[in-house]
C-alpha cells in the first residue's frame, strides 16, 4: 500500500508518522526527502528573501523551474498514493494535498496527535485517528 503523507515542514510528528509507517512496511512518500540524497523543496532555494514577497513575486516563482519541479514530484507521488494521511498540525498545502486525495477517490484520515482548532470537514475523511498505533491499525485493515 502506498502512502502520502500530508503535513508541514514545521510539523515535529512528521518524521516518527513516515518512520513509523515504514517500520510497519507500508510504502511512504516523504516529502521532506522524496528520493536518496533530495532534501525536498524549500522556496529559500527560489530566493532567500521568499517570506517578503510581494503576491506578485509569489505568483511569478510559482514559475520558477525549481518549483516546477517539486510541484511536479509530490503531485505524481499524491496521484500514485493508495491512502493519503493528514498529519496535523499542518497548514493549506496539506489541506489542499488531502482535499485532492479525496477528488482522487483515495482512502484518507486525519492524524490528530495534540490538541487542534476543530475542523467541521474533516467529516469528508475515511477515518480519524488519536494515536500512531490507531493509525497503523486503520492502515492494515484496509490492506488486507
Amino acid at each position: 500500500m502506498r502512502i502520502y503523507v500530508a503535513s508541514s515542514w514545521r510539523n515535529r510528528y512528521q518524521p516518527e508518522v513516515v518512520q513509523s509507517l515504514r517500520e510497519h512496511q507500508f510504502e511512504v512518500y516523504d516529502f521532506r526527502h522524496p528520493a536518496p540524497g533530495d532534501d525536498g523543496f524549500a522556496w529559500a532555494e527560489v530566493d532567500p528573501a521568499w517570506q517578503s514577497w510581494t503576491p506578485t513575486q509569489y505568483r511569478e516563482a510559482l514559475q520558477h523551474p525549481l518549483a516546477q519541479v517539486g510541484f511536479a514530484q509530490d503531485k505524481l507521488a499524491l496521484q500514485m498514493a493508495d491512502v493519503t494521511v493528514l498529519v496535523l498540525p499542518c497548514g493549506r498545502s496539506s489541506h489542499v494535498e488531502l482535499g485532492y486525495a479525496k477528488g482522487l477517490g483515495q482512502r484518507t484520515a486525519v492524524l490528530m496527535l495534540e490538541r487542534c482548532e476543530a475542523e467541521l470537514m474533516y467529516l469528508l475523511c475515511d477515518h480519524i485517528s488519536l494515536s500512531l498505533d490507531e493509525l497503523v491499525a486503520w492502515l492494515r485493515d484496509l490492506s488486507q
